[in-house]
């Protein structure tokens, strides 16, 4: 198991930490078609919306991703859950946020 949330990690990090606008590809890569996010203050973003703020975000942002693990919620999906904390911004470091995301595996591949 891991394996598998080592994995799904380097997943998180790759669409956080890439210049998508480079790789465009890495979106159909990694996100699912029906892909939709849900924030934190319960605003759900549509699957464009988020890709929209992939493509814009901040070059010099990073994110680390800490406490992260993984549920395995069937063979083929797995929940991760972490604390995203955001640093490099102008205006320091955040004091992050508890995230989850769900994976499913189809094949080798693994979309969000």
């Amino acid at each position: 198991m891991n394996k598998i949330r080592d994995h799904i990690k380097s997943l998180e990090e790759k669409l956080l930490h890439s210049d998508l606008r480079k790789n465009p590809e890495m979106i159909q890569e990694l996100l699912s078609e029906d892909f939709e996010e849900i924030a934190s203050v319960g605003k759900t973003s549509s699957r464009e919306e988020v890709i929209e703020w992939l493509v814009n975000k901040e070059k010099d942002i990073k994110w680390s991703l800490n406490g992260f693990r993984i549920k395995m919620l069937s063979p083929e999906l797995v929940l991760a859950i972490y604390q995203a904390n955001k640093y490099g911004n102008r205006d320091g470091h955040s004091p992050g946020s508890i995230r989850t995301s769900i994976w499913k595996q189809t094949g080798d591949n693994w979309k969000m």
